[in-house]
């Protein structure tokens, strides 16, 4: 059984992708500084290090320990607002965080990696559709940092002989079919959780950042792709990887390409849990594009991926599922 190393593997989205690379066979291991995930995300028998990326003896010894065949690099910080606040810790833990791990890989000669990049990349291009051709303007510190690790991973397949896929996905949401994973952010930042704990009563009101954006109802437009397609993407992107005997590195979008606009969501969310809450207009928030939808071609033909969950109406009653169930 191979082991692939997950860096923020306690995480949201990383907590899935293990559940996805256990059913698929592989071993993952789990490298996480708990700063925003989750122990008890991870089950006791994976292998789990707590460490930060930053940390260069204790990844020595991860690698050491374990030889992965690939890594899955999914930790950085991810709250974009913030970034327009304090951009020095993203540069530090998204950028020179990842530097410190590729360097560690190449130590070691892993030279397998799946990037968690973002649609955040794209900035406001004002398309209906991103593709991967698109230039890259990020809006905030947040998008820039992930597109400087995508140059890196560029120059590291070019000069150093790394196969590397770099995953723009787009807004991830929902939980785990199951009921085994969801989301937990504290605190919580993403539209589908917090207009969920607005219709459990533990919001008094759900805000709306900006209302006169070029969309059709003035709220921005985002595609929401459920957490468990983004976990079987990530587990293609090693599948393909490992199966290649020519070094790549491929930039792929994952998305379903439908928009969704925030009102849109928020009416859904009040009908799928049969709670009407207050919703509030506040100003816009800097560095919020105006819509953001993917064009997943490229994702079905390099790796055979198509969402099962094309419908946010899917991703929002599996998040209140598991919503009910962490509540009760």
């Amino acid at each position: 059984m191979q082991n692939i190393l997950v860096t923020g593997g306690a995480g949201y989205i990383g907590s899935h992708i293990c559940l996805k690379l256990r059913e698929s066979g592989y071993c993952p291991v789990v490298f996480d500084n708990l700063s925003n995930g989750h122990r008890d995300a991870i089950a006791p028998d994976i292998p789990f290090i707590q460490a930060d990326i930053r940390d260069s003896e204790k990844l020595d010894r991860t690698f050491s320990e374990f030889q992965p065949t690939a890594v899955i690099h999914m930790a950085a910080l991810i709250e974009a607002g913030l970034s327009m606040h304090e951009p020095s810790k993203f540069y530090n833990v998204n950028v020179a965080g990842s530097l410190n791990l590729l360097d560690a890989m190449r130590r070691h000669d892993c030279l397998h990696i799946v990037f968690s990049s973002t649609a955040a990349v794209y900035g406001n291009a004002g398309l209906d559709l991103l593709d991967e051709r698109l230039p890259v303007r990020p809006e905030n510190p947040y998008g820039r940092s992930k597109a400087m690790v995508e140059t890196m991973l560029a120059d590291y397949f070019a000069i150093y002989g790394f196969k590397a896929i770099a995953l723009r996905y787009f807004n991830a949401a929902g939980a785990d079919p199951k009921g085994r994973a969801g989301e937990r952010h504290d605190p919580e930042t993403h539209l589908i959780p917090l207009a969920l704990q607005a219709a459990a009563g533990l919001r008094s009101e759900m805000k709306i950042f900006g209302g006169d954006y070029n969309t059709p109802d003035g709220t921005c437009i985002r595609d929401y792709i459920h957490v468990d397609d983004l976990a079987d993407a990530h587990v293609k992107a090693v599948q393909n990887l490992t199966s290649r005997k020519n070094t790549t590195f491929e930039i792929i979008n994952i998305g379903t390409g439908k928009g969704y606009s925030v009102k849109e969501i928020i009416e859904l969310c009040q009908s799928i849990t049969g709670q009407k809450f207050p919703v509030s207009l506040k100003p816009r928030r800097p560095g919020d594009p105006a819509k953001l939808v993917a064009d997943p071609a490229k994702a079905k033909v390099l790796l055979d991926w198509q969402p099962k969950y094309g419908s946010a109406h899917d991703i929002i009653k599996h998040s209140w599922n598991f919503y009910m169930k962490t509540m009760s």
